[in-house]
Formats: structure tokens, C-alpha cells, sequence
């Protein structure tokens, strides 16, 4: 009984100092952070939400992928975006058919000598051509062809999407000067003047391209 009480008496310290440190460092400050941000940055700690018609249609921050011939498209995804449908058996898929993955972002970090990329590749940017018939094998903005790790990367150059603009028009109706007005909108330019590049939101693009043609009301 006595060896009880000692041991008692030695645990009681190291146990309370746990349960102080577990309220406070896992509940009392995240959810201290949490109000804070709440108040301070409300638009950022609820995502950055793009909405459209007073409806939320994604995150600035998150790319989508879009199958229209009058929606802009972004860089390759190994994860679709994490886009799926649900097809007739109850089963995900992406919207090319394809089984859904299960993950939320990432890449297939293929290597520059691996076939699979090359075929990759070569596939995306026969695609491409096709759809834009005017337009060189050269001349293809690099980003147009290449994933970034995270598979959600909702930028792409000016250069990418100006080079889409003209296939664009044509399916939307809509004329280049309006078209590269909504562009010019959701183009971010460098940090500072200096840091980074110019990048297009393209979900913010395809935004404004869905308000213009009157497919949001």
C-alpha cells in the first residue's frame, strides 16, 4: 500500500503537467488560432472560395479540370485535379473514364528518361494540336505540357493562355477583347515586381468566361 502511495505521489505531477499541456496545446490554441484567423483573415482561413452567382465554385488555390471547348485548360494532372465522377455502378472515376486514384494530390514523378512521361508527353501535346490546328508544336507553352508535384497547381503562364484564346473564342461566342480582359482580371503578377512570375487563375478565367456567356444565372 505504501509503495502505491509513493508511486501515486510520483505520477501525479507528470500526469497533470500531460492533461495541462494537452488542453492548452490541443485545444486551447488551435482554437484560439482558429478565432483569430477567423477574424483577421476570414477569406483566406475559409479557403479562398471563388464564387460565382453568390455560389462558391472552388478555391483560387486549387485547380480544376475542365472538359468544354470554351473553358480554358491547365496544366496536366496526374490526380485530375482529384475530379471524379460517379458512374452507374457507384464507382469513381475521372472524367476521362479512368479509375479513380484515391489521392488527393501528388505526382507520377516520372523521371526525364522514363518512356512513360515521353509518351505522356507526346499524347497531351497531339491533343493539343489537334485542337488548335493553327498553332506549332514549338510554340506550345512549356507549362501547357508539364505537371507540377502537387497535380492542383491552378496557374498557368500568360503566354499558355493566351495561346488558347483563339480556340476559345470560337467555341464561346465571346470576342478576343473580352476574352483577354477576363485573363488580364485574374492575372497575378510577380511578388513585389520581383519575386516569382506572372501567372493566369485559371478557374478564375473560366469564372468569368461561364458569367460572360450568362451559363451562371
Amino acid at each position: 500500500m505504501e509503495q502505491f502511495k509513493r508511486f501515486l505521489k510520483a505520477f501525479r505531477p507528470a500526469l497533470t503537467v500531460t492533461l495541462v499541456f494537452m488542453l492548452v496545446c490541443g485545444l486551447g490554441y488551435p482554437l484560439l488560432m482558429n478565432g483569430l484567423s477567423g477574424m483577421l483573415f476570414p477569406k483566406q482561413a475559409n479557403g479562398n472560395l471563388v464564387t460565382v452567382a453568390g455560389k462558391p465554385i472552388g478555391s483560387k488555390h486549387v485547380g480544376q479540370e475542365f472538359t468544354a471547348d470554351f473553358f480554358m485548360k491547365g496544366r496536366p494532372s496526374s490526380v485530375h485535379y482529384n475530379t471524379y465522377t460517379v458512374n452507374e455502378n457507384g464507382q469513381k472515376v475521372y472524367l476521362d473514364g479512368s479509375k479513380f486514384a484515391g489521392l488527393a494530390s501528388g505526382s507520377s514523378n516520372y523521371g526525364p528518361s522514363n518512356p512513360a512521361l515521353a509518351e505522356r508527353v507526346e499524347t497531351d501535346m497531339a491533343e493539343f494540336l489537334a485542337a488548335h490546328p493553327d498553332v506549332k508544336p514549338e510554340d506550345i507553352p512549356t507549362d501547357l505540357m508539364t505537371a507540377s508535384a502537387s497535380g492542383l497547381d491552378p496557374h498557368i503562364s500568360p503566354e499558355a493562355a493566351a495561346i488558347q484564346l483563339p480556340k476559345i473564342a470560337e467555341a464561346s461566342g465571346l470576342s478576343m477583347e473580352v476574352l483577354e480582359q477576363i485573363v488580364q482580371d485574374n492575372t497575378t503578377g510577380k511578388l513585389l515586381g520581383i519575386f516569382g512570375e506572372e501567372v493566369v487563375n485559371v478557374l478564375g478565367v473560366n469564372a468569368g468566361i461561364a458569367e460572360a456567356m450568362g451559363l451562371t444565372q
